[in-house]
């Protein structure tokens, strides 16, 4: 076997579910899962149709490129949701079964094992991130988002023997899990490094859909390039899905974008991996990036959602409402009830509401975990389920005594 296979760490919600292992909580409450990004507002009704009437399609081998259509209609999103002059649908974006296996396979093709590779990530972080640099050979250099640098990436403050050996950097905007936002103008300085030190930026977007000022949406890393007049987009990669913007976690559809250089080899890489996405797949997904009326009722339903959540728990617990995504990443410390861990084994024990222990998404490096004594809640369940979490919380802190 692999024995990078030996330098993976337990994922997330493994670590949970031995935490709260062996723990009966009442049975006369309801369980509310906050733990989980997995998105519980209803798939679009159309969506499901396409796939209904596409079934024929079921015996036709899938090119792992993607039909033209596919491939069009995503050009024609990211134009239209970027402000892009043109992206080329042959060259310059390729379908993948979600990005979850995008961006894990994404350092497998392009890190250079002989160079002694260094992969950049923020921290706290999506840990496809880390288990992809791991298994590609590379080294990873953890780059700490934390209440001091308003959960951001300070990139100023990277040693230049650091953007010397780096040759790949997975940013994250909007932020999981904190939601916060790089700006055009830190994306542009990023893009300037890796022009003067020679690598690759992948930037994860899957919660570009979700934000809530309609008038002011987060900017995209190709959008930043078209700003620039850099219309071949080099050095830069985009990871979008339909997870998320569209309730489609089950779907497992998204597609890359950027720099023709890049995901030519990326497309060969590909075909021997044997990730093509299946024609009904890519028929429902063109269905669904062609319709913007269920993204905003969807973005509604978030902001609703946060907002109860700052009425209700507001005075007992502070809470930051994120400008995008659909996490609510809380610092449980003024609570006074233990670390993260301790704070979730509580509150699934007695009010039966999972949240993640923010430890498990940051690691330790020079400096502590950054997650360290925060939790992550995921607003992803119903309404009135996030009301009664909420109201659950309140209650939990105030028995405590504080």
């Amino acid at each position: 076997m692999n024995n990078d296979l030996k330098r993976l760490q337990q994922y997330p919600f493994e670590r949970l579910s031995e935490l709260l292992s062996g723990i009966v909580p009442p049975k006369t409450l309801s369980h509310i899962p906050l733990s989980i990004g997995e998105p519980k507002h209803p798939s679009p009704s159309f969506v499901a149709q396409k796939i209904a009437s596409s079934m024929g399609k079921l015996g036709v081998y899938p090119s792992t490129k993607g039909t033209l259509e596919f491939r069009q209609t995503v050009a024609n999103w990211l134009e239209t949701r970027f402000t892009l002059d043109h992206i080329d649908p042959e060259t310059q974006v390729l379908p993948v079964n979600g990005t979850r296996e995008a961006l894990f396979s994404f350092a497998q093709a392009s890190i250079d094992r002989t160079k002694n590779p260094l992969i950049l990530m923020p921290n706290p972080f999506y840990q496809i991130y880390e288990g992809a640099a791991l298994l590609s050979g590379a080294n990873i250099f953890f780059l700490d988002c934390n209440k001091e640098t308003k959960f951001l990436t300070d990139f100023s403050s990277i040693p230049e023997k650091i953007w010397s050996a780096c040759q790949l950097i997975y940013i994250c905007s909007p932020g999981n899990p904190s939601g916060a936002i790089l700006s055009s103008k830190a994306m542009q300085e990023l893009i300037e490094l890796a022009d003067q030190y020679d690598f690759i930026i992948a930037s994860d977007e899957c919660y570009s859909e979700i934000y809530y000022d309609e008038k002011n949406p987060p900017p995209g890393l190709l959008e930043v390039c078209a700003k620039m007049q850099r219309h071949n987009y080099h050095r830069c990669i985009v990871f979008h899905s339909l997870s998320k913007r569209s309730n489609l976690p089950g779907l497992r559809s998204g597609f890359v974008a950027g720099s023709a250089d890049i995901l030519k080899p990326f497309l060969r890489y590909r075909t021997y991996h044997g990730s093509a996405m299946p024609l009904v797949t890519q028929l429902a997904s063109i269905s669904a990036w062609n319709d913007e009326t269920h993204v905003k009722e969807n973005r509604a339903k978030y902001r609703q959602k946060f907002k109860i959540f700052k009425e209700i728990l507001g005075n007992t617990l502070p809470l930051d409402i994120p400008d995008a995504g659909f996490y609510l990443w809380a610092n449980i410390l003024p609570a006074r009830m233990g670390n993260d861990e301790v704070f979730c084994k509580e509150l699934f024990s007695k009010k039966n509401v999972t949240a993640l222990p923010g430890r498990y998404l940051g690691r330790s490096s020079e400096k502590p975990n950054p997650g360290e004594n925060y939790i992550r809640m995921a607003l992803v369940a119903p309404v009135e389920e996030c009301k009664q979490a909420a109201e659950r919380i309140k209650q939990l802190i105030i028995s405590s005594g504080f």
